[in-house]
């Protein structure tokens, strides 16, 4: 069953803090921690600052393939081989009417032959261990991991902000301001840095607080999901048990999300514009997601003989972007630089590939002694070419007349594009060609 940490099951023991560390890094989600991990085995002296307990629930199971690298480069493939976690193979996406597409593998190549490749297969996990692996990794590695803090404001050298309301490009970044422990034994301490690092996920500590985040406002979604047992699986096929399932609700208003885990749990969500979700027609949460698998036959077989488990969690997937990634003495990673529609499952992926490219850049500028917007934010440019061509993709997913399977009938010669975005290789600037034949790929896109 999906496992839950709370403060009064912690007992982690708290580590004493030092005056100063070469980084600082806010948040110990995947973003956080593998950021944190990197510095710490370069021998850099690293604070990872999170306000909850290692291991609580998240959503966010599924990892698409890209996310082997980062992985490996952390260390942890045999130890999530070992904890067991479902293997993945392969995502396959099904029509509002049920018709569903032949499973995306990702170890075929472009004639549908299987390939021997390192990377090709992936997990889905469950977040708590997860996530807790990641942490407990960092701190491995030499990290000092505070699972009791509460970061209240940045130290800075200078005004944050000009006589205007903007970002004031002259001030650094120093440290943080930090309350420990709660209650009667909780105590306040102010710690500097050389650099922060921001990976507060859609907290988004720095961002919120310079102004300078950004809403997507072609993706103001909204999310409902919960937990099943005994949904429907594939266990005589090991490559198609752990496929993720992308399915299109009634007349496209909504899809589902369908993901097995381990003990046969399967996590199921459902997204649709914030309107349609939540809008004045809706009496509960709970009404509104059964409604809508009742009106979807792809996603109403595979729960026929299921049992839901858990509660009916909300959320809003507002995708957004920090218009400023980088400043002198900090830099924004994981979901507090920005977050997209999970209908890709790039979250995961995302977090860590840019909490290790900003771990790499951090690295440099101590080493130099430069730790400038410049040299810490280096890394991003690229990094933002690849998350756009996740979002043209996500665009062209919402477009009414779009869909995956027609349009490789039209373009097979863009089947391993789709394929090189699913799995996350997304920073190739051959796909640049497959997105000027898609719809909606072609609006005005954000620049993170």
């Amino acid at each position: 069953m999906i496992e839950t940490v709370t403060p009064e099951t912690d007992d982690r023991a708290q580590p004493p803090v030092a005056e100063a560390y070469d980084a600082i890094v806010i948040g110990g989600g995947p973003a956080g921690s593998a950021a944190a991990a990197a510095l710490a085995e370069a021998g850099k002296s690293v604070l990872l600052l999170e306000r909850q307990p290692a291991g609580r629930f998240h959503v966010g199971e599924s990892l698409i393939p890209e996310t082997y690298w980062s992985l490996k480069r952390l260390g942890l493939i045999d130890r999530l081989n070992e904890v067991g976690f479902v293997k993945k193979y392969s995502v396959q996406f099904v029509s509002s009417t049920g018709k569903e597409s032949a499973p995306f593998y990702f170890d075929e190549d472009d004639d549908g032959r299987v390939i021997e490749k390192e990377g090709s297969q992936t997990w889905q996990v469950e977040r708590g261990k997860f996530d807790r692996m990641l942490l407990e990794r960092a701190e491995e590695l030499g990290a000092v991991v505070r699972t009791d803090a509460h970061v209240l404001d940045v130290l800075w050298d200078g005004e944050p902000l000009d006589a205007d309301g903007k970002p004031n490009a002259e001030a650094r970044a120093a440290g943080v301001k930090v309350k420990f422990g709660k209650g009667d034994a909780a105590f306040t301490r102010e710690i500097q840095s050389e650099v922060l690092l921001d990976a507060t996920g859609q907290t988004a500590f720095i961002g919120r607080r310079l102004g300078v985040m950004e809403a997507d406002p072609h993706l103001k979604k909204g999310t409902l999901w919960s937990y099943w047992e005994n949904a429907e699986r594939s266990p005589e096929d090991p490559r198609e048990d752990g496929c993720t399932v992308i399915i299109q609700g009634e007349n496209k208003k909504s899809w589902f999300w369908y993901i097995p885990l381990g003990d046969g749990i399967t996590s199921v969500g459902c997204t649709g514009d914030m309107s349609h979700m939540f809008g004045p027609h809706r009496s509960s949460t709970t009404e509104t997601y059964e409604s809508e698998i009742a009106a979807a036959p792809g996603i109403a077989r595979r729960l026929k003989n299921a049992t839901r488990v858990r509660d009916v969690f909300t959320t809003k997937d507002f995708s957004y972007y920090s218009g400023v990634g980088a400043g002198n003495g900090w830099m924004v990673i994981g979901d507090a630089f920005g977050f997209i529609d999970p209908v890709y499952s790039s979250g995961v992926f995302l977090a860590l590939d840019s909490g290790l490219r900003g771990a790499s850049a951090a690295i440099a500028a101590l080493d130099s002694g430069d730790t400038s917007a410049a040299t810490l934010g280096a890394w991003q440019p690229e990094y933002k070419k690849g998350v756009e061509n996740f979002r043209k993709l996500v665009y062209a997913f919402y477009d009414e007349g779009f869909s995956i399977g027609g349009f490789l009938r039209d373009y097979p010669q863009f089947k391993m594009g789709i394929v090189d975005v699913l799995v996350g290789n997304v920073f190739r600037p051959e796909l640049d060609e497959m997105f000027e034949y898609m719809p909606q790929s072609r609006r005005e896109t954000a620049t993170a």
